[in-house]
């Protein structure tokens, strides 16, 4: 496999609703406005580090987790589909990405799970469904290993890179860690040229130029040390025991194209490692699968965190 097939993309709140003046019988609907607004659109990480929340809806609470180097954007068209079926959603962009801070340190699996943990704090939080895609399943893992589970209820796996990617004595599935730092010195000299070169493999052309182009978009936003950091995070983590550990309905999603995250490294392995974790198998679908599989994605979601 082409080394750049591993790894080829990774890769506001919804508004007060204005309503002008009220009647009293209007007064349900001024309260679901008052709602909207009180809710925080920063959260502030024990380090000092500001993050930028989107928090729409109402409902069961559902955290969308980012891939990465995608900020909280990346979710939006999931969002207008969930939000009319009556689901909170809440996502955020990690350190380094989007709207929020770039302190230049604490890409570290542990201080990510730290930074997801003041999310659910400061927002108060409960009965969290996380949907953990891409690099941040290991965001997730280690939040419910070292936080605690007392605000998370499930879990899904969605085209995640877990549990282990990089080839080791004990890790005989991985990719051979030459390739994975050869991909990662392309990124350093260009990365622009590396993630137009990757893109097919993350689309398989399922979706239009224009969302090409907005997907390219959203990740040179993110500054280039927080890139590299968070791959070394994602290439090098471990997370077999830690998986094997977790004790709450887990559901993993994957795509059979999967180029970035290979299913039999990647979500297979997942639901062999978790208790009773169940495996949802997408025919044809890539890394991009939370776009390019929308409608089939937000159904499953929806009947996991209602059932």
């Amino acid at each position: 496999m082409r080394r750049r097939d591993f790894f080829s993309f990774g890769a506001a709140a919804a508004g007060a609703v204005a309503l002008g003046a009220m009647s009293p019988a209007a007064s349900g609907a001024q309260d679901v406005a008052t709602a909207h607004t009180a809710r925080k659109s920063k959260v502030v990480t024990p380090d000092g580090v500001t993050l930028r929340v989107r928090d729409w809806g109402m409902g069961k609470p559902i955290v969308f987790l980012s891939g990465w180097g995608l900020p909280s954007d990346f979710w939006q068209y999931n969002f207008a589909d969930l939000m009319d079926a009556g689901v909170h959603c809440i996502s955020y962009d990690r350190r380094g990405h989007g709207r929020s801070d770039d302190p230049g340190t604490g890409y570290d699996y542990d201080t990510l799970a730290r930074d997801l943990g003041a999310v659910l704090d400061q927002l108060d939080l409960r009965d969290v469904t996380l949907v953990a895609y891409s690099m941040s399943g290991g965001e997730a893992v280690r939040y419910l290993g070292t936080e605690g589970r007392a605000r998370v209820s499930r879990v899904v796996f969605l085209s995640s890179t877990a549990p282990c990617l990089m080839l080791s004595d004990t890790n005989t599935m991985g990719v051979p860690g030459a390739m994975l730092e050869g991909a990662k010195a392309m990124m350093a000299q260009d990365f622009p040229k590396w993630l137009k070169d990757g893109e097919g493999a993350f689309w398989l052309s399922a979706v239009s130029e224009g969302m090409q182009e907005w997907g390219r978009e959203l990740m040179l936003q993110t500054s280039l040390p927080a890139l590299l950091k968070c791959y070394d995070s994602m290439i090098h983590a471990d997370l077999r025991d830690e998986l094997k550990a977790l004790d709450l309905p887990v559901l993993v999603i994957h795509g059979d194209k999967d180029a970035s995250a290979p299913l039999p490294l990647s979500g297979a392995r997942i639901a062999e490692l978790v208790p009773g974790a169940s495996l949802r198998v997408y025919a044809g679908a890539p890394h991009g699968l939370p776009i390019t599989h929308r409608k089939q994605f937000n159904a499953d979601l929806l009947a996991f965190v209602r059932g």
